[in-house]
């Protein structure tokens, strides 16, 4: 007897490029990698393309150039990257603050806050240092700070997903259900 095989739910089409935000740590890179393998586009990380822009590490460009001259770096790296078409771009957790930053994003992408309790995230965050604003500061106090300045910018996002503390399987399917609600409403 031929085996009957399970009808497939069709694949979302991105009709153009997904950006996700919100603070460091939260899971932009994991859930990003991820999320593009499910849905078969390209995965880019800004702060890695940052890095191979610059030839320096984002450690090394803030040493060099302070938070300004990195961030004009950032702004250029992305718009660049958004105009590649459909795919999945993880942004630095300060680069949807930055006002031009921030309207190349709104404007060239959908946009996907992924949210989480700040205790989950200090936990994941504590014992890195490769990340610039947490050095020498207690990872909860910076926490804190992103999220009285940084969560009224994340909050203009097109959609917001909160993630909570799961497996990178179930926040990705979290963020496919909600991009297939945003992108087909009916």
């Amino acid at each position: 007897m031929p085996e009957t095989s399970k009808p497939t739910e069709p694949r979302l089409i991105l009709p153009r490029p997904v950006a996700l935000v919100g603070l460091m740590g939260v899971g932009k890179t994991t859930v990003g990698r991820r999320l593009a393998e499910a849905l078969a586009v390209p995965f880019r990380d800004a702060d890695e393309e940052i890095e191979k822009a610059a030839g320096l590490s984002v450690s090394d460009i803030f040493a060099a150039f302070g938070e300004a001259g990195f961030r004009d770096g950032e702004q250029k790296v992305i718009s660049r990257l958004l105009d590649d078409g459909p795919q999945i771009l993880a942004t630095g957790g300060g680069a949807f603050v930055q006002p031009a930053t921030h309207d190349i994003i709104k404007q060239k992408a959908v946009t996907v806050w992924l949210k989480t309790d700040l205790r989950v995230i200090a936990r994941r965050v504590a014992h890195r240092n490769h990340r610039p604003l947490l050095r020498d500061r207690d990872p909860m106090e910076v926490l804190r700070e992103h999220e009285a300045k940084r969560y009224p910018f994340y909050a203009r996002a097109d959609i917001t997903v909160d993630t909570g503390d799961q497996s990178h399987g179930k926040s990705v399917e979290l963020v496919i259900g909600a991009l297939k609600t945003f992108l087909e409403p009916n």
